[in-house]
Parts: structure tokens; C-alpha cells; sequence
């Protein structure tokens, strides 16, 4: 029973990394060499938050 559960939820942990790293939107963005330096910093940088 204990080795039917550690197997289960191993891979369903697993199959959860992978769904979420394929949905994941940058995925499907590829900057192209004429994109502006700006537009490619915007989808990388993470936000400021000034305290």
C-alpha cells in the first residue's frame, strides 16, 4: 500500500511540474532580432517595488 502511494504521488507531483512548466507563456515567445531592447527587457525583468 505505502509503495502504491509513494509512487502515486511522486509522478503526480511530477506530472504537475510538467503541466505547469508547458503552460507556462513565455514559453511560446521567442524575441526576434529585430525586437527592441526595451520590449525584450519588459518580459524579463521582474517589477521594482520601491518601500
Amino acid at each position: 500500500m505505502i509503495d502504491n502511494l509513494a509512487l502515486g504521488l511522486s509522478h503526480g507531483l511530477m506530472m504537475l511540474a510538467a503541466f505547469l512548466l508547458l503552460k507556462r507563456p513565455d514559453l511560446d515567445r521567442e524575441p526576434s532580432p529585430h525586437d527592441t531592447s526595451d520590449s525584450k527587457r519588459k518580459s524579463t525583468e521582474k517589477p521594482h517595488h520601491d518601500a
